[in-house]
């Protein structure tokens, strides 16, 4: 069957995704059978979350233990590598627990480079200032972040930015997220500058992807489309 559009008809060019679509579109934020966002899921899974945590927390459990900073950050480095062989045992993707690896070895390496067991969450304090700012800029010149991840995940592209309220909707989302960074650096720099390293492991716990996933979760409800005919109500947003 010729496909080859007739003579004098130039086909069509592909249209190019802008900057924001792409950003958009790339979302890795997982939905349930209702529609509503599956927090777990865009986290990892229980998987996933382990992966996160659990080094983090063996390298303030061993230091605590043995005050000796080598093996904390080899007992770190070494459950990365078991998540990674596990993952290629079971032939599934590599990309969450080798991006996790990779962040075991800079803040092992931050830390080894400066002999301190503090320095080993520098890294965790420049990533969530810089999401920080981020956020914040988006949201000062009306392209909030969180807005282009939910918007496609909604079918809305980014035609919400022509409707004040999904505007204002969209912004309040991402402040909440906003306030996750904040906060995990309002309650974590002081421990660190206090060398309350075993405190500010235990924080960093906490305070990572459960805290995300909480701030990601109340975004994704305060940011709900009202219902048409009247303002959404504390019930709306709990369904």
């Amino acid at each position: 069957m010729n496909e080859n559009p007739p003579a004098g008809e130039q086909p069509k060019p592909e249209k190019k995704p802008s900057l924001a679509e792409a950003i958009g579109s790339s979302a890795k934020v997982a939905q349930n059978a209702d529609g509503g966002i599956d927090v777990l899921s865009t986290v990892g899974g229980v998987r996933g979350i382990l992966e996160t945590v659990v080094p983090g927390f063996v390298f303030v459990l061993v230091y605590a233990l043995t005050n000796e900073l080598s093996w904390a950050l080899l007992s770190s480095i070494g459950l990365g590598v078991v998540f990674m062989v596990l993952r290629l045992l079971n032939k599934s993707t590599l990309v969450q627990s080798a991006s996790g690896l990779v962040g075991i070895l800079i803040c092992a390496l931050v830390a080894r480079t400066s002999g301190n067991a503090r320095d080993y969450y520098v890294p965790g304090f420049l990533i969530s200032g810089g999401y920080l700012l981020g956020l914040i800029i988006s949201i000062f010149v009306k392209w909030p972040l969180i807005g282009l991840l939910f918007g496609f995940i909604r079918n809305e592209g980014v035609a919400w930015r022509q409707q004040p309220d999904r505007l204002r909707r969209y912004g309040i989302a991402t402040w909440i997220i906003c306030a996750v960074f904040a906060l995990r650096l309002a309650v974590q720099l002081p421990m660190y500058f206090t060398d309350q390293v075993v405190s500010l492991g235990i924080a960093r716990a906490l305070m990572g992807v459960p805290l995300y996933a909480a701030g990601l979760w109340f975004a994704w409800l305060v940011s709900r489309p009202a219902t048409a005919g009247h303002a959404p109500t504390p019930e709306d947003l709990a369904s």
